[in-house]
Formats: C-alpha cells, structure tokens, sequence
C-alpha cells in the first residue's frame, strides 16, 4: 500500500480519536469558548482532509 492509501484510511481513524479528546480538554483547561472554537476548526480540518483524501467511484 502506498502512503496516500495509508493516509486516507487512517484519517477518519485519527479524527475519530482525536475530536473527542482534544475538545474536552480544551473546554476544561480554556473554558466553553475555546472548546468551542477548537471544535470547530478540529472539525473544519478534519472535515476538508477526509474531502481531499476522498476515494470517489469513476
């Protein structure tokens, strides 16, 4: 498997992981807000990575 593969298939993995960790511990370290905010720019990018890394049918 070449990396690009690598990468799109661990990509929802990682966010998956990633999104619940880091935005709790940002509300509880920072407050609501920042948890907020991470949530939204985490989401944003894990969002646009797993559009750009899409594997579409032709």
């Amino acid at each position: 498997m070449t990396m690009m593969r690598w990468f799109v298939a661990l990509t929802p993995l990682a966010g998956a992981i990633i999104f619940p960790l880091v935005v709790p511990l940002s509300m509880a370290r920072f407050g609501l807000g920042a948890g907020v905010l991470v949530a939204l720019i985490v989401g944003s990018i894990w969002f646009v990575t797993m559009l750009r890394t899409a594997e579409m049918p032709h």
